[in-house]
This record gives structure tokens, sequence and C-alpha cells, in this order.
């Protein structure tokens, strides 16, 4: 049942909490098949592919609660 202001399968259990004004690297592979991983609000996506380690940079230039999300129809365990 949903919630009013809920996040809809957006929360998660363990959040993340990430300094302003620094510079973050975010290393990425898969274990399975491609995923694909986007914060839409901050401009990030990337691709998790198996046998490959990609990589992504970003700045966090404002305060807030961001919302990452999966981004790639990536198979049964979607």
């Amino acid at each position: 049942e949903l919630e009013t202001n809920g996040f809809r399968l957006l929360d998660v259990d363990n959040r993340i909490v990430l300094p302003m004004n620094t510079q973050i690297r975010i290393l990425v592979t898969a274990a399975d098949v491609i995923h694909s991983w986007t914060v839409p609000a901050l401009g990030v996506k990337v691709d998790g592919t198996p046998g490959r380690l990609n990589q992504t940079n970003f700045l966090m230039n404002r305060p807030g609660l961001f919302f990452g999300q999966c981004s790639e129809i990536c198979g049964a365990n979607h």
C-alpha cells in the first residue's frame, strides 16, 4: 500500500552520506548482466558491465536528499 508522500521503491534501508564540495568517484561492475544506475537530480548515470570496471565522477554542489535508481531492464532479478 502506498503512503501519502511516500517514495515508492526509491527509499532504501541504508542511506549513504556524501560530503559537499568534494569530487566523488564511483567504481561500478556487475556479476551477471549489464546494469545501469542513475541519480537523475545530479545528472549521474553509469553502467555496470560484467567483466569490466567502469567509473564516473561527480561533484556534490548542494545539500539534499537524492535518489538513485536502476535505469535499465536488466533481467529476471531487476
